[in-house]
């Protein structure tokens, strides 16, 4: 089954630069799955809500079409890392008792997830998606931030980024809500860690492919003077936002 990969040629810079989901996430996804036996985490990239979920499931199977994001993915005794797309797993029906996507539910085929979700899930299961929109520092670097995903890099985004601005509104979600509590996703970096996260983004690199220029080095020298201090450590924050369901 084809797929839109927008990640595997920086695939090893993807993992180094993206932020780690909030622990506090995963704790308490593991309060409200029916048991801690298994997790699968579909479209899991590298491997980092894996990880989280690891520490609070017996086995994770984590899957991605991407080979090269499975490649780069941190080794753990209990997670089963496979290449095989959401829509149609090699997990045995019936055996999942948490079912997880992180940033990456708006690259599926919603569809045929929602079925493969039903065929791998135990009686109960949950079922919880998350995922961050765009970032915020302070007034001056946002502002040079926004002009460069906005403007600058504008055309270069795929039409699904739109879906995460979005929150996810108006997406399928076809099983008993659960309310869930807010979280926070918070980074500390220094310059050179946000500028390597920009240039993580799908646009930067489509656009440098496009064009042949560097829109993140070009925007350097002027986040450089919002950021001030390049060794100081900001925190970034992202809106993080999550459905959270049960499986009838």
């Amino acid at each position: 089954m084809e797929f839109k990969d927008h990640f595997s040629g920086h695939a090893e810079l993807y993992r180094d630069a993206r932020p780690v989901p909030p622990a506090d996430w995963f704790d308490w996804l593991a309060q409200q799955a029916p048991d801690r036996g298994l997790a699968w985490d579909a479209g899991c990239g590298n491997g980092q809500a894996s990880v989280g979920l690891a520490a609070h499931f017996a086995r994770v199977v984590a899957t991605d079409p991407s080979a090269a994001q499975i490649a780069q993915a941190a080794a753990h005794p209990r997670i089963d890392y496979r290449v095989e797309p959401a829509e149609h797993s090699t997990l045995a029906a019936g055996s999942a008792s948490l079912i997880g996507v992180s940033q990456a539910y708006h690259w599926f085929d919603r569809a045929a997830f929602h079925a493969e979700v039903r065929r791998v899930a135990k009686p109960g299961a949950l079922v919880a998606i998350s995922a961050y929109g765009n970032c915020s520092v302070s007034r001056a670097v946002d502002a040079v931030e926004r002009h460069l995903y906005t403007d600058t890099l504008g055309p270069d985004w795929p039409p699904e980024r739109a879906l995460v601005d979005a929150g996810y509104a108006g997406l399928p979600f076809p099983y008993q809500r659960v309310d869930a509590p807010s979280f926070m996703l918070r980074a500390d970096w220094n310059l050179a860690q946000f500028l390597a996260y920009l240039r993580s983004w799908s646009a930067t690199q489509r656009h440098a492919k496009r064009t042949g220029v560097d829109a993140v080095a070009n925007a350097a020298p002027e986040l450089a003077v919002a950021w001030g201090d390049p060794d100081r450590k900001r925190a970034v924050r992202w809106p993080f936002f999550v459905r959270v369901g049960r499986v009838e």
